[in-house]
């Protein structure tokens, strides 16, 4: 009688095994990965010297101040040739490890001087309908979802102001409107670009419900600030960066921006900005006294 055979059971199926095969490496491949591995960890790291050195080399040139270091981080080489003499040390900004921290890119010319502008009542003014009897142009914003016309009026001289001031400093229009509003507004009055900057108010600081213009987080030194603006609140933290002027609200005979640009073409003699601003408060005072 012939015994029924049963299947036999191989001890490892051929899936095992083919998983178990692919498991072993050969030492020749394991070191090809190793030797690749290192050669791109090599290439990185010369990589990275070299855009530290690069970025040295920029904020050196834009920096107004090289004793000053806000905003930039010193890293120190590792490498074993590295200097003990100072020269393995990189100035490259934050902002590639931490985010940007001013307002405003570095300054082209470290020595060059800052005006910051109000728009509202210092530049133009503006109302929405019905339109008023004078008015230079309309823009019309689109803010939560409707369409508004506003009727917007040049101060008188608005256009030489700039033209005059833009060709000796760096000209920052900064208000506090809406961006929707705003930037049309300087599309239409700044045709020429001579306005280098533009901030809105989502770069404000609200202060009891006060919109106020901080000039410390612009990335300027102070002492080449100036900022004109009609709203006292504005400049709480800087009064002594401002020039007031009076709010612009239609007057024809209005002859506030030419007094500024007399003024702006005068201060070469003033190391610090803020000099200047006292002696510009001096001088409205004693015309002032002049006119009781």
């Amino acid at each position: 009688m012939v015994a029924k055979m049963g299947k036999r059971t191989p001890t490892k199926t051929f899936k095992h095994q083919r998983r178990h095969h692919h498991r072993k490496k050969s030492p020749a491949k394991t070191a090809s990965a190793a030797t690749i591995i290192s050669s791109i960890n090599k290439s990185l790291h010369t990589c990275k010297r070299r855009l530290a050195r690069i970025f040295s080399k920029l904020v050196r040139i834009t920096t107004p101040s090289r004793c000053k270091t806000k905003g930039y981080k010193i890293l120190r080489s590792q490498d074993k040739d590295s200097n003990s003499n100072g020269e393995d040390q990189l100035l490259v900004p934050q902002v590639l490890f931490f985010g940007n921290e001013h307002l405003l890119p570095p300054l082209i010319s470290p020595d060059k001087k800052t005006i910051f502008l109000d728009l509202d009542e210092t530049l133009i003014h503006s109302k929405p309908d019905p339109p008023p009897e004078r008015f230079d142009f309309i823009v019309r914003p689109r803010i939560d979802g409707e369409v508004l016309n506003f009727y917007v009026l040049k101060r008188p001289g608005v256009d030489a102001f700039l033209d005059a001031i833009s060709k000796k400093y760096e000209v920052v229009v900064f208000t506090a409107g809406l961006k929707e509003y705003a930037s049309l507004v300087l599309n239409r009055l700044d045709r020429d670009g001579v306005i280098s900057h533009r901030l809105y108010r989502d770069s404000c600081k609200q202060i009891d419900g006060k919109f106020v213009k901080d000039l410390s987080e612009m990335g300027r030194n102070l002492k080449q600030v100036v900022i004109v603006d009609d709203n006292p609140n504005a400049y709480i933290f800087q009064p002594e960066n401002a020039i007031p002027v009076k709010p612009f609200t239609g007057d024809p005979s209005d002859i506030e921006l030419w007094k500024l640009v007399n003024f702006f073409e005068a201060c070469d003699c003033f190391v610090d900005m803020r000099d200047a601003v006292k002696a510009f408060d001096l001088g409205e005072r004693y015309e002032k006294l002049e006119e009781m």
